[in-house]
């Protein structure tokens, strides 16, 4: 049939669903139980907003601002999770219609690109930390140089796992099953 695509597996690789495998602790890096924290932490502060707003109908002032703070800390350090799963959203056209050769040349460049933009934002973000010292938090008493370590950490770990990434594709050796 003319116009179709390709098959997957012409080039080495599937993007069908699979079952997730069983769960095992050794998937879990180090940046995972900081997210994990954060993001239940986010948790118990929604949910305390709501509770303290809408049953007993006066609200915690710092919750909203907290809950926000307590978002962005999920957003940056849950970032080095997803690097080093190598599930950030991506748009994977041009990757599936190369060869197994040239998807991971392509995905190599990807990487330094990342690393690159990475350290762009970490540069940014450490000038950010000295510059917000003295401004503090609008209800919330601590400076906002905390909140802008906060996203450094998260940014550093994205490098980090992404320069990991980086080097086992560059070795050839993935620990991915499947992956380039």
């Amino acid at each position: 049939m003319q116009g179709e695509a390709p098959r997957n597996d012409e080039f080495g690789f599937h993007l069908e669903e699979k079952p997730d495998p069983p769960f095992e602790w050794r998937e879990f890096g180090l940046e995972d139980w900081p997210a994990f924290l954060v993001f239940w932490g986010l948790t118990v502060i929604v949910f305390l907003q709501f509770f303290t707003r809408y049953v007993l109908n006066d609200s915690f002032g710092w919750t909203e601002e907290a809950a926000r703070y307590f978002l962005i800390g999920t957003t940056f350090i849950g970032g080095g999770m997803v690097c080093r799963r190598r599930a950030h959203i991506a748009v994977e056209y041009l990757h599936t219609r190369l060869s197994r050769a040239g998807s991971r040349r392509l995905m190599i460049v990807v990487d330094v690109i990342t690393i690159a933009f990475l350290a762009y934002l970490g540069w940014v973000g450490w000038r950010m930390i000295g510059m917000m010292a003295p401004q503090k938090m609008a209800v919330i008493d601590l400076s906002m140089s905390w909140l802008y370590s906060v996203v450094f950490i998260g940014i550093i770990i994205m490098i980090l796992r992404t320069a990991q990434s980086l080097l086992h594709r560059l070795q050839g050796d993935s620990p991915y099953p499947g992956d380039i």
